[in-house]
């Protein structure tokens, strides 16, 4: 089976939208609409997907299969994290720029999340489910009819 080759992985687009939340913070200032105690209320999204992506690599170091995607996949991991998503480390990025747009209070800064989540579902998430329903069959289809793709 040919392997689709990624030259840019997930954490390099998660930088790339860190740095266009600041960015568009910067060009484009809002008045800040979030109260300052709010605005500290986007730490635990920060925390909580940094949480939960750590938590999906450490049940694939434990499976033995490869984090960097379409590389030596030997096992489905359906435990941990991955009962209650499919892709919890891109969940986990989705609530780091969450957490960051929110600490920025900025509303140009939540423009950056639907197109991380666009990039992720078209680069990442569609070709890693059409490579693990050829590797894996009728287990992955289980697995997909019982856990959600997101949450």
């Amino acid at each position: 089976m040919d392997k689709p080759k990624r030259k840019i992985f997930p954490p390099v687009w998660l930088l790339f939208g860190l740095l266009a939340m600041f960015a568009l913070d910067y060009f484009f200032t809002s008045s800040n609409p979030l109260s300052p105690v709010l605005r500290y209320l986007g730490i635990a999204p920060i925390v909580l997907g940094i949480g939960v992506a750590a938590s999906a690599g450490s049940g694939f170091k434990k499976a033995g299969t490869d984090l960097v995607p379409f590389k030596n996949v030997t096992a489905l991991v359906t435990d941990g994290m991955y009962r209650y998503t499919r892709n919890p480390m891109y969940l986990g990025m989705v609530l780091v720029l969450l957490g960051t747009a929110l600490l920025l209070s900025s509303l140009s800064a939540m423009l950056v999340i639907p197109f991380f989540i666009g990039v992720i579902q078209s680069r990442f998430i569609v070709p890693e489910e059409r490579m693990l329903r050829q590797l894996f069959g009728a287990d992955y289809d289980n697995y997909c009819d019982r856990v959600r793709r997101w949450l």
